[in-house]
């Protein structure tokens, strides 16, 4: 037989090999003959679904089912991707890698419960702090994913175990919940979370995220709701949190290292979701931003309570880059133990190892934006002279806030402030103190004493390298 006989015939036997797998199985789109216009056009295939119980999870809560977990989902992206069903069942399982074009589907009564053995995670490099060092993996993560997604009315439990924070003992940083990094179309929605110790939702290096009706519970600890690390295009919406530190926190990197990488966080937009805190914040902007944050709107939420503050704004020297355009806008606060609004852009977080030196290393702030705001019973308006003097927040809105307070508002180094319509009783001393502070609305402001500043960096000797 020729070698062209033996070719066709093996095309052939292959062909009807492909005709005996299952529809389901033939997730990629097939091209196919238009004969009208003998040109090819694509088929509509059925989506591939495959059952995590077919490939031997068991759902008891007992036996560890990563591995059948794993082969479903690399299974599903091979084929060109799809969904991965997790049916009703309480299924035990370490670090858990999603691949591109896959959806975790988390049926109701579904659960996924993290293993308390921290052998059961990878180690990578992973963001801490504002700085990349080696570190467990998420329960679930992901690494340079294109189009993945985890949704349905289930629910991810991490071990309370595996929490906490690095120790000398053990440096690596502990696993979060959920952790994609450097990933494109990104969605998580209708699932609830439950962990603590530790942050539920870290999104690092992520563009094109969309965050949809979730229930995240984080409560004892540095247990950050969802923490938006160096990403841009990031959608949260209609989300109920409540956490033991942030609720969100908006972080873009800390010190030379995080500066010289310049991955901005910008272009976030956080809509109709109810906070509470019970030991930091409900939004926390920074510490780490020597990326740059930019573009962030937040809008229609309600704040329910905080340790702190509803919205803190926060940076020191040593940062650099710039945080910019904050727009907030039709929010209710209540309960908080601090107040509503605090700038700390000077002296907030851990100054880094290697951190900005010189003017440049102070933080260019502007374009604040904080309107139709209701409070009840919050101690103090507004918290706003942490700026630094050498580079005054350009651009601050305060307008049409009503409720009750016991303290008023506090501004130091601003320029260009617009206060307006500001409606709240019960307050004692001033309703507005200020230091340096020009614009419209400040003419019956009390004086404030001179704040304290930091000083800034030196230059160092040698130069920062990379490394």
């Amino acid at each position: 037989m020729s070698n062209n006989n033996t070719r066709r015939t093996f095309i052939k036997q292959a062909g009807m090999g492909l005709l005996a797998l299952p529809a389901a199985s033939l997730a990629v789109n097939m091209p196919v003959t238009n004969h009208a216009s003998n040109a090819p056009v694509l088929a509509q295939v059925k989506k591939l679904v495959l059952n995590i119980r077919d490939f031997g999870a068991v759902g008891d809560g007992q036996t560890k089912d990563m591995q059948a977990i794993q082969q479903t989902i690399d299974r599903c992206s091979v084929l060109g991707g799809g969904i991965v069903l997790v049916p009703a069942g309480n299924y035990l399982t370490g670090a858990i890698q999603l691949r591109s074009l896959v959806t975790l589907n988390l049926e109701k009564d579904a659960v996924i419960i993290g293993s308390p053995d921290l052998k059961d995670y990878a180690v990578m490099q992973v963001r801490w702090e504002g700085k990349w060092i080696q570190g467990y993996s998420g329960l679930i993560y992901a690494v340079g994913a294109k189009s993945i997604a985890i949704q349905g009315a289930g629910k991810i439990m991490g071990s309370t175990v595996v929490g906490g924070r690095p120790t000398a003992d053990n440096p690596l940083r502990r696993p979060a919940l959920i952790e994609p990094i450097d990933c494109t179309g990104v969605e998580f929605s209708g699932f609830s979370t439950e962990y603590r110790v530790m942050w539920s939702i870290h999104l690092t290096y992520c563009n094109a995220v969309t965050i949809k009706n979730l229930h995240i519970r984080s409560t004892g600890g540095n247990g950050d709701g969802i923490d938006v690390d160096s990403c841009e295009n990031v959608t949260i919406d209609g989300c109920d949190i409540a956490t033991g530190d942030d609720c969100i926190s908006l972080k873009s990197g800390r010190g030379m290292e995080g500066y010289t990488l310049l991955r901005t966080t910008q272009n976030v937009h956080i809509s109709n979701c109810t906070f509470a805190d019970s030991i930091f914040a409900c939004i926390g902007i920074g510490s780490e931003t020597s990326g740059g944050i930019r573009n962030v709107t937040i809008e229609n939420c309600k704040f329910t309570a905080a340790k702190t503050f509803a919205l803190y704004m926060k940076s020191n020297v040593g940062r650099g880059a710039f945080v910019e355009n904050i727009s907030v806008n039709n929010i209710e606060v209540t309960g908080m133990e601090g107040g509503l609004l605090r700038f700390n852009l000077s002296g907030s977080g851990l100054q880094d190892q290697v951190p900005v030196p010189g003017l440049e290393g102070i933080p260019t702030t502007k374009n604040f934006s904080f309107t139709n705001i209701k409070v009840t019973d919050v101690p103090v308006l507004v918290d706003g002279v942490g700026v630094h003097p050498s580079k005054p927040l350009d651009g601050f809105t305060l307008s049409n806030i009503s409720g009750t307070c016991k303290k008023g508002i506090s501004l130091a180094n601003i320029k260009n402030a617009k206060i307006s319509g500001i409606n709240v009783k019960g307050y004692t001393g001033p309703l507005l103190s200020t230091y340096n502070v020009t614009g419209n609305g400040l003419e019956s402001a009390a004086a404030l004493p001179q704040p304290k500043t930091p000083d800034m960096i030196p230059v160092p000797a040698t130069p920062y390298q990379l490394k």
